[in-house]
């Protein structure tokens, strides 16, 4: 199609981005952001019970008056006018179409430009002589949209789901760009940015843990991906939607619109194979990007030269994608600043930094949290015994005991103390399994100590095995525990023998079943000929390292006929036993 030039004045009183508002609409009239995928007609329908006419009377609310067929036939020719525009810009048909029943307050816009144009028109010449009245309705759409000059954009950007005031905002940023490769460059990182993931809410919960441990000052590449999260979360499904192409893309776009600026040959496609070289499979790209937008801006070589400095100073190279998964706000300046004051601050607390290290690959989350925050809990611990070198063992086994609130770990204590544990052992505790500290009273610890006294662990002997094992509280039961008490069962023990021996050697129930529990038991029975009873007096024997201790001592009494419990053959030292099995 082609469009006439007209010679029309510039001071006719219609819509235009730059100088004029969008005209005052009926309270009723609202417009979707987008069309069902409905026929033509059913979309006319949608339309003319969406937006009543000009003529209704706005005070009256039950009695709409009826759309003309000549204002239907308007609608649907505003619709085709913008798809057969577009198409002028290479735009594909189906394309074209899709975009013109995306964008219905665009369609309006235009509508009702070409209406207030013919009113003026018609009032500037009486009717008479007016060459814009003689142009099809059509054609008359088609000038408009090439008067607002952003040659198709703002109709694309608002069925991308941006509102049109967005939309045109976005469209200045984007003046050289062609709409062909901007539809293609949207393609291409909505690919990227939201794959067939099942679990599209995953990245909602990292954004939400990740704010949650924020307590530093922070940058401006922080603060705009703290908007962008603000904005998502607004809307309906909040952070969870956060992995949904249908509310977070608009968001994106609106707060960062220069992604739509950049080459995609040139900047995006060696983006994502960088990150790849460095350990991001191409999969998981999305979670980089949407938590950390200001990445897909930066330039790479500056990228690289923060990764590289950063693998120095940590002396890890093949780990390094993992970690900037767990956490791409390590790419962040104010992170990495931080990263130096939390070193510091544990080197006066002559804590090795290895061991530092070691928390911070585990629970990245630790690099956004204030050196501030992160001395009350050196406190908290401290005032169990748990310091210097025990205090790096401790954040490198459980490093997001840093993180938890004092409260919360002031509560796990008192809760051991109420089962019968002084402080001292409190602390010996938290330095074996800091685990149980970092874990939730209700959700794990009591339902923990009720499950071992369904088993036959009472209350009074809950401070022998949780001091031998307390490994026990944060222990899976459905995973690691019922399977070795079914192994103990099937080999023919009992319910009451199991409770036993868990009272005498708590230890057991964490060992393997494959690796420590099978072969040990087959030995015991078929190599010693001994009854499984055997094992009920004396669990420990589970402990023993078969190859270095088991098999040797036996074959030693074997071969003098000596016969002995298994007590005395396994606690003695090598002295002793050699002194009452062997004659030295």
């Amino acid at each position: 199609m082609t469009t006439k030039s007209l010679s029309i004045p510039l001071d006719f009183p219609f819509p235009s981005p730059k100088a004029h508002p969008l005209p005052t609409l009926h309270p009723k009239i609202q417009f979707p952001c987008k069309f069902p995928l409905f026929s033509l007609p059913q979309r006319i329908q949608f339309l003319r019970n969406q937006c009543p006419p000009k003529c209704q009377n706005p005070n009256d609310n039950n009695n709409p008056v009826p759309y003309t067929s000549q204002q239907e036939a308007h609608f649907t020719e505003t619709q085709e006018a913008i798809s057969q525009f577009l198409q002028e810009f290479g735009i594909s048909a189906a394309e074209s179409n899709s975009i013109a029943l995306n964008s219905p307050k665009y369609a309006k816009m235009l509508f009702d430009s070409v209406k207030d144009l013919e009113e003026w028109t018609s009032w500037k010449s009486g009717g008479d002589g007016n060459e814009f009245a003689t142009l099809g309705f059509k054609e008359k759409v088609a000038y408009m949209a090439k008067e607002k000059g952003d040659n198709g954009k703002v109709a694309f950007l608002e069925s991308l789901g941006l509102s049109l005031s967005s939309s045109m905002n976005v469209a200045r940023y984007l003046h050289g760009e062609s709409l062909p490769n901007l539809v293609h460059k949207v393609k291409y990182m909505k690919e990227i940015l939201f794959s067939d993931s099942d679990d599209k809410r995953l990245v909602g919960k990292y954004a939400r843990c990740m704010m949650m441990n924020l307590s530093i000052p922070i940058d401006e590449d922080l603060q705009q991906t703290l908007s962008l999260f603000e904005k998502v979360e607004a809307r309906r499904g909040g952070l969870d939607m956060l992995g949904s192409s249908e509310v977070t893309f608009r968001c994106l776009v609106e707060s960062f619109p220069r992604i739509l600026l950049l080459p995609l040959d040139l900047h995006l496609k060696p983006m994502v194979e960088f990150l790849e070289s460095i350990g991001v499979p191409k999969e998981h790209m999305r979670e980089i990007f949407l938590l950390f937008p200001p990445v897909i801006i930066c330039d790479i070589t500056g990228i690289n030269r923060k990764v590289q400095a950063l693998k120095k100073v940590w002396a890890f190279d093949k780990d390094f994608g993992k970690m900037l998964l767990k956490y791409p706000w390590i790419l962040s300046t104010a992170i990495q600043k931080n990263y130096k004051e939390i070193v510091s601050f544990f080197h006066m607390e002559k804590v090795d930094k290895s061991s530092v290290d070691t928390a911070i690959r585990s629970w990245p989350h630790i690099l956004g949290c204030s050196t501030s925050k992160l001395e009350v809990m050196v406190e908290q611990l401290a005032e169990l015994g748990i310091r210097n070198k025990k205090l790096g063992q401790v954040i490198s086994k459980s490093p997001q005991l840093l993180l938890r609130k004092p409260q919360e770990f002031l509560q796990v204590v008192l809760f051991l103390e109420d089962l019968g544990f002084d402080r001292e052992t409190v602390g010996q505790v938290a330095s074996r399994c800091p685990e149980i500290f970092a874990a939730s009273i209700e959700k794990t610890l009591k339902k923990k100590i009720e499950f071992l006294d369904r088993i036959g662990v009472s209350k009074d002997h809950l401070p022998r095995v949780i001091k031998k094992y307390p490994e026990l509280l944060v222990s899976d039961v459905n995973r690691t525990i019922l399977p070795r008490m079914k192994y103990l069962k099937d080999v023919g023990l009992s319910k009451k023998d199991i409770a036993f021996m868990v009272r005498r050697f708590s230890p057991l129930l964490g060992y393997s079943i494959d690796e420590v529990l099978r072969p040990k038991y087959e030995f015991l029975v078929n190599t010693m000929k001994k009854p499984v009873e055997d094992i009920v007096g004396y669990p420990r024997y589970f402990s023993y390292s078969l190859e270095k201790k088991i098999m040797p001592r036996f074959w030693v009494l074997k071969g003098r006929n000596i016969e002995c419990s298994l007590k005395d053959m396994l606690a003695k030292n090598d002295e002793e036993f050699a002194a009452d099995f062997m004659g030295f």
